[in-house]
């Protein structure tokens, strides 16, 4: 069944369990994080590939990915300079079946959720994924978004790991869109090993 989501398009991927910091200061995603505060309600944060998260090109619409993910406000503050800030928690996955953007310059989406994910336990290289999220947890930027870094699953490792790792937003994608919690480590051990060289 497919359910119509209002769209937040940045040029960075929130996966999962994932959290994200985010500076509101458009009127139209203003609207939005007023309506989702009041009525307790997600709303979608899909990565633009190519295009301007800002404001619609001349002519050109922003060419956004097919799978996002859902959105929840879990804290939000005004920055020194005025602004809305907020921090968003990643939910389920979803692809995106059609998008339009409503005369408010708001993109809104009809979306098929994925099925969650299998619960599998830690890899048996358990030690190293959970020192390393431990480590990445540490970093002044990650503490302001109150993530946790207790994990019991691969499914949550995997994710917190792909958010927090210093990859390109078109690995980060790909980590988003593996089919499971295993491709998924197996994913960001390559990537971890090309981060070391």
């Amino acid at each position: 069944m497919n359910t119509t989501l209002p769209l937040f398009p940045l040029h960075t991927v929130l996966l999962p369990d994932g959290r994200l910091l985010l500076q509101v200061f458009e009127r139209r995603y203003l609207d939005l994080v007023r309506d989702s505060l009041r009525e307790s309600q997600p709303f979608g944060i899909v990565w633009i590939r190519d295009g301007d998260e800002v404001q619609r090109e001349a002519g050109r619409d922003p060419v956004l990915a097919r799978v996002g993910v859902e959105a929840r406000i879990v804290d939000w503050d005004t920055t020194d300079g005025g602004l809305l800030a907020i921090v968003v928690e990643g939910g389920e996955r979803f692809n995106i079946e059609d998008s339009w953007c409503e005369p408010s310059g708001l993109w809104v989406a009809e979306v098929e959720y994925w099925q969650s994910e299998p619960r599998l336990p830690l890899p048996p290289e358990r030690n190293e994924w959970l020192s390393l999220l431990e480590q990445l947890g540490e970093h002044p930027r990650v503490r302001r978004l109150g993530m946790s870094m207790d994990v019991d699953d691969a499914a949550t490792l995997g994710h917190r790991l792909a958010q927090l790792l210093p990859v390109t937003e078109a690995q980060r994608y790909e980590l988003l869109t593996a089919v499971d919690p295993v491709s998924r480590l197996d994913l960001l051990h390559d990537l971890i090993v090309d981060l070391g060289q």
